[in-house]
């Protein structure tokens, strides 16, 4: 598992590795909408949530996405899928990203940890 922060980034190319080793050419990612930092490189979102909540992440604050190296800069690049996301006690009922204001803030914590290969 890798902490990705501004100080410690990662390229296109080591997600597109890692993805190699995960079934769909996928890379499971938590992001802290809080602290602007994201974990990666986990078999499940909650090894990587229980990662975050060890290094003082709140888990109101921290989403499950996928990341699609092949897509990286298209559509379909940040996907909103996980169990950890079910947080009944904020409204978010669904395995994806509801609330539109975190979503747009996970998109640009994303943005700003991943750079091109």
């Amino acid at each position: 598992m890798i902490l990705i922060t501004k100080d410690n980034k990662i390229s296109v190319g080591e997600l597109t590795k890692m993805s190699e080793k995960m079934f769909g050419g996928l890379v499971k990612a938590v992001v802290d909408v809080e602290k602007g930092i994201m974990a990666v490189d986990a078999e499940f979102h909650s090894d990587e949530e229980t990662f975050l909540m060890g290094s003082g992440s709140k888990r109101v604050g921290v989403w499950g996405i996928n990341l699609h190296p092949a897509l990286f800069g298209k559509d379909g690049f940040i996907e909103f899928d996980s169990m950890i996301n079910l947080k009944s006690f904020i409204g978010n009922h669904t395995r994806g990203v509801d609330d539109q204001k975190i979503k747009e803030k996970i998109i640009e914590i994303v943005n700003n940890l991943v750079i091109p290969s």
